[in-house]
């Protein structure tokens, strides 16, 4: 009998998964702990392996299909096996607890390595299909790659990563800046210097005849919204159209707060390792802020506003794969050295993608800092269910009067959008207002 393949349920807040792709096709034989497809769920990709010995009979859906929790999205079986055209759903009531628990362990059993004493290079090495495929095509040994992956698995980026650096030793760095200009891969080009080393023309003559056989490649591009992106773009489309935005600026002077850093940095370096940061200044005076002002520290379900005990805040991060956000939890309770050893680690992992789901969940507020570049203040959009997001620019020297005098003084500009839904203009200002007045005060965050 066939067995079905689901949607598994990675936590108990989890409705949908995003399927990124799939790592066998119908026909495939398949083994039990082989991967068999991953997906997207809370901005973290995980691979599901197979439960069953067989081959892979019917695949319901295509990459980038959003798929609710325990939905029949395979089967797996016995070849010539009859299942049916489509998928007949979710079985909530046929779910045994076997699958319940297996549904709950995927994450684990996705990291699993068997212990081999004797085997050929790069065979007992942890990698995915695909990884193999492009190592193989490529004569790479996968036993010289670090993977990045659970428990050092391989993936395909560890192996492009070999290629760069491959591509890097055999050519300019003339060439490189024009590969890299015209995205053209140098491990396509037969070089002309001396041990086949790519040089300029190389690049330029590459270019020319891909031009000439596609004009188009050198106007436009066009690159498939999916995976992380096509998440980010559904939320940031969700937000917009629900929740009615509205933003207040307000600028704040940190002549004070750049000298409680000075102070601070030796002590807070001393103990974690890491440089004292305006963000975590920033976060640590907007929990203070917020347990003044409980209504901000809200979200919205459906037609309930709910106020939140805990406060806990989310960081923007950037990826080069889009925005995620990592949770500092119960931020009132925490010290800036807490806060600093929270948030360094956490923007860490998940930029090296080793963020756990409990990481990512929980946030009853925002904070988006974009004062590392050229940027004075902006609108931030709100993260749904959250009722409001904090937004900060680059501090800068400005004339600002001071008891009547004008002096230079360091400032930020800050951006705080909330949902009109649940929160009046006047609450907002006073919060704001009040964010303001810690910020220009920092020392009582000490206190």
């Amino acid at each position: 009998m066939a067995n079905e393949v689901f949607m598994p349920k990675l936590s108990s807040t989890m409705e949908t998964g995003t399927l990124l792709q799939w790592f066998k096709e119908e026909g495939d034989s398949v083994e039990t702990g082989e991967p068999l497809f991953e997906i997207m769920t809370d901005k973290i990709n995980i691979e599901v392996e197979a439960y069953d010995d067989g081959v892979l009979l019917k695949k319901y859906y295509d990459i980038d299909d959003e798929i609710p929790v325990n939905q029949i999205i395979a089967y797996v079986g016995q070849q010539d096996e009859v299942v049916p055209d489509t998928s007949p759903g979710i079985s909530g009531n046929e779910i045994n607890e076997e699958k319940e628990l297996n549904e709950s362990a995927v994450e684990e059993t996705s990291v699993r390595i068997e212990e081999q004493s004797k085997v050929e290079p790069s065979e007992d090495v942890r990698a995915t299909p695909a990884a193999r495929r492009v190592a193989r095509s490529n004569n790479i040994l996968l036993n010289e790659i670090s993977g990045s992956g659970p428990k050092g698995r391989v993936h395909v980026k560890d192996v492009n990563q070999v290629l760069i650096q491959r591509n890097d030793s055999r050519a300019t760095p003339l060439a490189k800046k024009v590969s890299k200009a015209h995205q053209v891969s140098l491990e396509s080009i037969n070089g002309s210097g001396v041990n086949g080393k790519v040089m300029k023309n190389d690049v330029a003559k590459s270019i020319d005849r891909v031009s000439r056989v596609d004009p188009s490649i050198q106007t436009s591009q066009k690159r498939k919204l999916s995976g992380m992106r096509k998440v980010i773009a559904d939320r940031m489309q969700e937000s917009v159209n629900t929740a009615p935005h509205v933003t207040l600026t307000s600028e704040i002077d940190m002549k004070k707060v750049q000298e409680l850093r000075k102070n601070l940095m030796k002590v807070v370096e001393s103990h974690t390792g890491n440089r004292l940061s305006y963000t975590d200044i920033i976060i640590k005076a907007t929990g203070e802020a917020l347990s003044r002002h409980p209504a901000m520290n809200a979200s919205l379900n459906d037609d309930e506003i709910v106020l939140n005990n805990s406060i806990n805040v989310g960081l923007a991060v950037s990826l080069d794969e889009g925005l995620i956000v990592p949770v500092i939890q119960d931020v009132p309770s925490k010290g800036l050295r807490e806060i600093n050893d929270h948030a360094k680690r956490l923007a860490k992992n998940a930029r090296n993608q080793k963020l756990q789901e409990d990481q990512l969940k929980g946030a009853t507020f925002t904070v988006s800092n974009l004062g590392m570049y050229a940027v004075d203040a902006f609108t931030p959009i709100i993260n749904l269910p959250q009722t409001a997001i904090l937004g900060t620019g680059r501090i800068q020297e400005k004339p600002v009067v001071v008891d009547q005098e004008i002096e230079v003084r360091p400032t930020m500009a800050v951006s705080l959008s909330f949902d009109h839904r649940a929160i009046d203009g006047a609450p907002a200002a006073a919060f704001l207002t009040e964010l303001k007045q810690i910020l220009e005060n920092p020392y009582e965050l000490l206190a």
